[in-house]
């Protein structure tokens, strides 16, 4: 008997599970798939199976779920083992899930009434099917750019304190797992109220999804076209975390006493369990609680429903109301998709944790892991100059899809990685070293020539090196995406596959020209630019020449999204008060000044010192 979690310490299965899903934010793209009926897919019911046999089932899926990481190259193997165990489970378990009958959009009238009824905004927009995006909103009227259209109170809301307050409570102060998970806290509850003809958020519910089109739901054949990419990795993870977290509380719904009065119990499958992570995953946000002191995971019943495209973050919370608002991100004709902006994701975010890809995404990436090696000998003194400028030794950077395909951290890490000894004395002990820092995120202030040329041949190399690791080419992957019969999860994973080599492409093509250009100016013997002390307030807050030293704003640090994130749709603007909705949020440490205190400090500064400097002039 599995003894109840809250008894003891978090032990090394507790640890493993919350190694699970990161949250991820909002989400409404992709296939909305027709609900299905009260049996299975196939319309068959399942086979009697013993509670012993599925327990041993269930058993032997945790044991597999929760056992070390496999060695480099055998995480396919052991996916597949993991995938085996569970369309086993599936198979038992066929026709006993909850679903709703009707298509989904039977429900979208009872939706729109009980959000009148429960004081949202619903004059100007409609529920609409707009073909390959899906479900989403359409305005009924013209929508100015920054009008208020939408707005949800907070009783609409499924949040972990409404779990907590409901049949789920319970269990949910003995639990330490799902204490620490929110997101799982959240899942249960979306499944205990979906259990519930009575439940207040059935209208709500009965709206969703009955599927997704995240790879939790592709086919293994599916999965495989993504061997060889940098998302395969998360994509694995995924599965095996929800795999893993559904034979834990499988266990636990069936031994510890404060489930006993879950809805639960006699039918929690894993196709329940894998619907339900997927609702919160792909909708799931932040907002601050009822007393306003922290924030706190919710599913936004109405809003959920806006699909995205690139723009700023428009939705916040409105603490004085106690609802979460959103104005318009454009002018909206009648009869118009109205979009908001999910935040500034990589396609294969998108895909993992909603379940789409976007073709026109802005802000795509990929991923790339730099370090000095600690047996070089030079290491210890590059390993110095990087941490005063707040860079670890080894990290993981991004490479962009547009111009310049590499951020001001990245360039600052090369340059330093790029380095001679001599160039490395200079930077430590020379003249002005503490001011030079500043500088190393700079495109206008090269190092040296031969530093140049060889950081962008570096980059040149290595993301040539990147593309021989696929196993296909862009050009055989554009013409696999022409044929008609290809599945929607299939030409996701082309497309993501794709977008990936076409930014390492890029990257390596923007490398070339680099190196190109500066042996061009090593030949000419072209002088390097020079810099003044005094500069170094208005290098630090110039959009296109960051400082290294604020380089939190960028990728590559150690915390994770999720920690850092306070906002609604995922993205950084707290309540609609302090941020730009075009900037990373930043978590704040030990209550001294944030990032972005300090940059609006640096501002301040530098606008004081252009002031000084032309009253100067004048004089």
């Amino acid at each position: 008997m599995l003894a109840p979690m809250g008894v003891f310490p978090l032990c090394e299965l507790a640890r493993a599970l919350l190694a699970g899903e990161s949250p991820s934010t909002k989400g409404n793209m992709g296939k909305k798939s027709r609900v299905k009926t009260q049996k299975s897919s196939s319309g068959g019911t399942s086979a009697v199976t013993s509670p012993k046999e599925m327990m041993n089932l269930i058993s032997e899926l945790l044991q597999k779920c929760s056992s070390s990481a496999p060695s480099a190259g055998k995480e396919w193997e052991e996916y597949v083992q993991i995938r085996g165990l569970v369309e086993k489970i599936r198979k038992k378990q066929k026709g006993l899930s909850v679903v709703f009958e009707g298509s989904r959009q039977d429900h979208f009238a009872a939706l729109m009434a009980w959000a009148q009824e429960s004081g949202a905004s619903c004059d100007g927009f409609c529920v609409s099917d707009f073909g390959s995006e899906g479900f989403g909103l359409k305005a009924c009227r013209d929508i100015k750019a920054e009008e208020l259209f939408l707005w949800v109170p907070r009783k609409m809301l499924m949040t972990v304190e409404s779990a907590q307050k409901s049949v789920l409570g319970a269990l949910y102060g003995q639990d330490r797992i799902l204490q620490a998970m929110e997101n799982v806290t959240l899942a249960f509850h979306l499944l205990c109220e979906r259990a519930d003809p009575s439940s207040l958020w059935l209208p709500y519910i009965c709206s969703l999804p009955q599927e997704y089109d995240t790879p939790l739901y592709f086919q293994q054949e599916e999965v495989q076209l993504l061997l060889g990419t940098q998302a395969i990795h998360d994509i694995l993870s995924q599965y095996k975390n929800t795999a893993r977290q559904y034979a834990y509380f499988y266990k636990l719904l069936q031994t510890h006493p404060a489930a006993s009065k879950l809805p639960l119990k006699e039918g929690f499958t894993f196709d329940d369990y894998r619907w339900a992570v997927s609702s919160v995953m792909t909708r799931q946000n932040q907002i601050p609680t009822e007393d306003g002191s922290q924030v706190t995971l919710a599913l936004i019943p109405l809003w959920d429903m806006c699909n995205h495209t690139n723009g700023l973050i428009t939705t916040g919370y409105n603490l004085e109301d106690d609802r979460c608002e959103c104005v318009a991100l454009q002018d909206y004709k009648e009869n118009d998709q109205i979009y908001i902006c999910y935040g500034t994701r990589s396609n294969a975010e998108f895909v993992i944790h909603n379940g789409f890809f976007f073709q026109e995404n802005a802000h795509d990436r990929v991923k790339i892991k730099l370090g000095v090696s600690k047996s070089e000998r030079l290491y210890a003194m590059k390993a110095e100059v990087l941490a005063r400028a707040g860079i670890p030794a080894s990290c993981i950077f991004a490479l962009h899809c547009n111009e310049p395909p590499i951020s001001a951290q990245l360039l600052a890490f090369l340059r330093v990685f790029c380095m001679t000894e001599e160039e490395l004395k200079d930077y430590l002990l020379g003249d002005g070293a503490v001011s030079k820092i500043f500088t190393l995120g700079n495109t206008e202030f090269p190092i040296s020539w031969g530093n140049e040329i060889k950081l962008w041949t570096f980059l040149e190399t290595r993301a040539a090196l990147l593309l021989k690791t696929y196993k296909t080419t862009s050009e055989e992957d554009c013409s696999l995406l022409e044929k008609p019969d290809l599945s929607l999860h299939s030409r996701m994973a082309i497309q993501l596959r794709l977008a990936e080599k076409q930014i390492l492409e890029r990257a390596s093509a923007s490398g070339r020209a680099k190196r190109l250009h500066f042996e061009k100016k090593l030949q000419e013997d072209a002088p390097l630019p020079c810099y003044e002390e005094s500069d170094i307030a208005l290098l630090e807050n110039s959009e296109s020449k960051l400082p290294v030293i604020l380089r939190q704003l960028e990728e590559g640090q150690e915390v994770s999204e999720e920690e850092q994130s306070l906002l609604l749709n995922g993205q950084k603007e707290m309540f609609r008060m302090k941020l730009e909705a075009d900037t990373e949020d930043e978590k704040k440490d030990g209550g001294g000044d944030t990032v972005l205190d300090l940059m609006e400090k640096g501002q301040r500064e530098a606008a004081e010192l252009t002031a000084n400097r032309t009253e100067e002039k004048r004089e």
